[in-house]
């Protein structure tokens, strides 16, 4: 084969990107098809049903349970407020009384005389969706959400941690090797996405956090220095969902890896302007990627990138398994015939050109492409 498909990595200037944002419950969409919206504008909201708490109103007033509807001060669609009595009882002239009260604040959802219990239902908690990026609506999902497209610079990472964000481009270091390190994060980071060179250090992402910055884009990361930072190991399940008070995007992988320069230099262009971002990774079935939007509104509009990534001579490529992890270049020929590699496999492989001018021969699969 003189060509190959292979998964890559998207850095581009300029592309047509579509988010689909769907509500997790059906609601009201607030907005129409043509319409501009603002990145942190919502599009849509809705409630998820509140937390139920069980309360046994036969056990606090010691009767059976079918004697519970008849001493209940509440009825079915009542609304209550914490510690409010909900069912009482007496006897004896008042001698012996008891009382159960609600542990939250709520609605009487159901009054069951078999088991005696009293479900109630804690407020709704409302959804509101933003549209996540500068765009045009171009979709209506019915009454769950809306799609909405833009124009921009998209940069995607190899992993990445928390959930979307947004926050203006600061460039903290000089050249894409150079380590992101605490004393060069400053109180003017706060709400900022700040882009560092090579691996970041502990203390860098610790003072991100304490300076309220939006986000973190580095070239690599100890997975030890993760795990700090989360408090826990990684799982391999999809991220997104962590609480590290920002959200941090590896573009390169493990390791004292730098920046990649195209990478470095998209950023760079886009110093001082709005970004969205979302730490999101999954790596199994539907992968998805942690990414940096830079939304070009006014910018004309240009064909989408193509869906499937070609691999071809002349391919940006980084390699993606040990002994070369991390390492990028540029595929110089495809061999049609299978070769034997080290472990006696016959596979499909290529060559490639690093950027330090090493010539490798490498298993298609062990690569990685990078869109322009």
């Amino acid at each position: 084969m003189a060509q190959a498909y292979s998964p890559g990595l998207t850095v581009t200037e300029s592309t047509i990107i579509r988010k689909e944002r769907r509500l997790p419950l059906p609601g009201q969409v607030k907005v129409s098809v043509g319409d501009v919206v603002a990145a942190q504008q919502v599009v849509a909201e809705t409630a998820l049903p509140g937390n139920v708490a069980t309360v046994n109103v036969a056990h606090d007033l010691n009767v059976n349970t079918e004697e519970v509807p008849r001493l209940m001060l509440k009825s079915e669609g009542n609304a209550v407020q914490i510690q409010e009595p909900i069912a009482e009882y007496k006897a004896f002239w008042g001698i012996f009384h008891s009382v159960s009260r609600s542990p939250i604040s709520g609605t009487i959802e159901s009054i069951s005389p078999v088991t005696g219990q009293v479900l109630i239902r804690g407020p709704a908690v409302p959804v509101e969706l933003t549209a996540y990026v500068d765009g045009t609506v171009v979709e209506v999902l019915g009454d769950e959400g809306v799609v909405i497209e833009c124009q921009g610079a998209l940069l995607q990472g190899i992993i990445g941690i928390g959930g979307e964000a947004h926050g203006e481009v600061m460039i903290a270091v000089e050249h894409p090797a150079q380590p992101l390190t605490a004393d060069r994060i400053t109180e003017d980071c706060h709400d900022k996405l700040i882009v560092g060179g090579a691996q970041a250090t502990l203390d860098a992402l610790e003072r991100a956090r304490e300076v309220g910055a939006a986000g973190v884009v580095v070239g690599g990361i100890d997975a030890h220095i993760l795990d700090e930072l989360l408090g826990e190991t990684l799982g391999v399940a999809i991220t997104g969902d962590e609480d590290v008070g920002f959200t941090l995007i590896v573009t390169e992988g493990f390791g004292e890896l730098s920046m990649a320069q195209r990478s470095f230099d998209l950023l760079t262009a886009h110093a001082g302007q709005q970004a969205s971002l979302n730490g999101a990774t999954q790596i199994r079935a539907g992968v998805i990627r942690p990414e940096v939007i830079i939304s070009h509104p006014t910018a004309e509009r240009i064909p989408p990138a193509p869906v499937r990534a070609e691999l071809k001579i002349g391919s940006p490529v980084r390699l993606i398994r040990d002994p070369y992890f991390g390492v990028l270049g540029t595929v110089t020929a495809l061999p049609e015939e299978l070769q034997r590699i080290e472990t006696e496999a016959l596979v499909r492989v290529a060559q490639v050109r690093t950027e330090d001018g090493r010539e490798l021969t490498i298993p298609r699969a062990n690569i990685e492409l990078i869109q322009q």
